[in-house]
């Protein structure tokens, strides 16, 4: 039973890991220096854990000694699950105040509340249980270490196991928040496991049956109430309007949340697809979207290749770019690696499967073996704040090309943070090394510094781009676009200023585009309320 026990401790450590990943990203983002945090905490706690527990079991000795570590064994899991219980109720309020005081400082402290003490506890009962088994062997259990190798060999068995239940069993199926508070609820049940066997030799047990009793009931009690808990942050104001929380689609790759305004004065809506701790697009009521981006990029893909016969669109969000291409009559094929964007697109923003031919597959994967040559691919991928650094290589642009029809173009939705230019020189000497003619449009926002730059890229001379229909653009974005497309930038020195080309074997992105993304994410957690964050 000790051993069982310690498998699913170990589980436990990886699940909280897994799910600390899921619930920091809205408030801090997804970059290097949000895993640093998550890696080094988890390190320091496990290593508290071990030493603490070690600690307590040197030199213990007789009898009396072996009851003590056995219930200080069967406190921990107890102890943990209570952490973890008051680490949940405060996390939706709290870490939206330390994503606003400092993004990398805060990150740091909020895994320090939500894994230090459930961590620290948990993995305390290895040296614990080596412990209790060093003081068994001398009735028979004649084990060289005292178990020492068996004991951490069960624990990791069970960390392994934890990984795969809790990214295949419990987050596709539970809120963060909900999944969070499942770990607790087992870890008590633990506790109570060794409470109620009569072979457990333990004293003070009533302190035990306390803190076991405290651990059950008040991770059961949130648990239950766990939607209520994070719904009373519903409704909020923003942008002049009420907002509600309207569903939410849960995979492996994140979450996306369907935010609904109030009501018009014409008794219309607006739907917020809301992805990553970030605003992916907003639709009205008639799944009109009313994003600037959807419109560049449907009018960019015209303007440098009237009337093509077929699009490839990587990244399919709220489904708003394929379908505005499919409406011309385009053969559009969409292609994105999360099942919950493609269900959200579909079940509430009117993507049409019979219009967009769709497959759920990693952007990268599906151009090294795609059999079409396609006279139009648009790139709208992001994950977190930016676009994963393997899709942004030479190779990747390399097998992009492959995709494109001999007079095809590529049009690429990006961030470019115009106070940090290198990172952006990175992007578009990588992309030039593949596809030689690049133009860049960008917004002419004068006051903005982190703004979206579209790009075309052909293996051939881009054309002029030709004049497109705008009348159906929303008139707030009419001029925006209109300027855009007057506007071409051709790549010069300045564009590509220290850039580097960067590859699958040495990505030199990675470190600068951290940097960026701590800018974006500022910007979004001062704009956005704490309710959008959770779960």
């Amino acid at each position: 039973m000790l051993n069982a026990i310690i498998f699913v401790t170990g589980a436990a450590i990886l699940a909280l890991e897994l799910l600390a990943s899921r619930i920091l990203a809205p408030y801090f983002g997804v970059s290097l220096y949000i895993w640093s945090g998550i890696l080094s905490i988890t390190l320091i706690s496990l290593a508290s854990g071990y030493w603490a527990g070690g600690k307590i079991a040197h030199g213990s000795k007789g009898a009396r000694q072996s009851t003590t570590l056995t219930l200080l064994f069967a406190l921990m899991p107890a102890i943990a699950a209570i952490a973890i219980v008051a680490s949940c109720l405060a996390y939706p309020y709290l870490f939206y105040a330390l994503a606003r005081m400092d993004l990398v400082f805060g990150a740091f402290i909020a895994c320090l509340v939500l894994l230090f003490v459930p961590l620290l506890a948990t993995s305390a009962m290895n040296p614990l249980l080596v412990a209790i088994l060093l003081r068994q062997k001398d009735e028979g259990g004649g084990l060289a270490d005292a178990g020492a190798g068996r004991v951490f060999f069960i624990s990791t068995l069970g960390s392994v196991a934890g990984v795969f239940v809790t990214a295949f069993g419990i987050i596709p199926f539970l809120s963060n928040f909900a999944a969070t508070l499942v770990v607790a609820v087992t870890l008590a049940t633990l506790s109570l496991i060794l409470l109620m066997l009569k072979s457990t030799r333990l004293e003070k047990r009533k302190s035990l049956a306390v803190t076991t009793g405290i651990a059950l009931v008040s991770s059961i009690a949130a648990l239950a109430g766990a939607d209520y808990y994070t719904g009373r942050m519903w409704p909020v104001s923003h942008g002049d309007t009420g907002w509600s929380h309207e569903a939410s689609y849960r995979s492996m790759f994140g979450t996306v949340k369907v935010l609904r305004s109030n009501p018009m004065n014409n008794r219309k809506f607006l739907r917020i697809y809301f992805q990553d701790g970030l605003i992916q697009n907003v639709v009205d009521s008639d799944n009109h979207s009313t994003s600037m981006y959807t419109y560049a990029l449907e009018a960019l893909s015209l303007a440098y290749r009237p009337e093509p016969q077929s699009a490839l669109v990587l990244g399919i969000g709220a489904g708003m770019v394929p379908m505005r291409l499919a409406n011309y009559g385009i053969a559009v094929t969409a292609v994105d690696i999360d099942p919950a964007s493609l269900r959200a697109a579909s079940e509430v923003f009117g993507l049409e499967r019979d219009k967009v031919r769709v497959h759920e597959a990693d952007a990268r994967t599906f151009l090294q073996s795609c059999a079409s040559a396609y006279h139009v691919i648009v790139v709208d991928l992001f994950h977190g704040d930016g676009v994963p650094d393997y899709l942004i290589t030479r190779e990747f642009f390399r097998d992009l090309g492959r995709c494109l029809a001999p007079d095809g173009v590529a049009i690429f939705n990006t961030f470019a943070d115009l106070d940090a230019p290198r990172t952006y020189a990175h992007f578009l000497t990588t992309l030039r090394s593949e596809l030689p003619y690049v133009m860049v449009h960008r917004p002419d926002h004068a006051s903005a510094r982190h703004i979206n730059s579209f790009v075309v890229a052909s293996a051939r001379p881009l054309p002029a781009p030709a004049t497109v229909d705008l009348r159906h653009v929303p008139a707030q974005h009419l001029d925006t676009l209109s300027q855009l497309l007057r506007t071409p930038i051709p790549l010069n020195q300045r564009l590509l200023d220290q850039g580097r080309v960067a590859t699958d074997a040495r990505n030199i992105l990675s470190r600068d585009m951290s940097a960026s993304q701590l800018v974006y994410r500022r910007h979004v957690v001062d704009a956005l309320p704490a309710a959008f964050f959770v779960n």
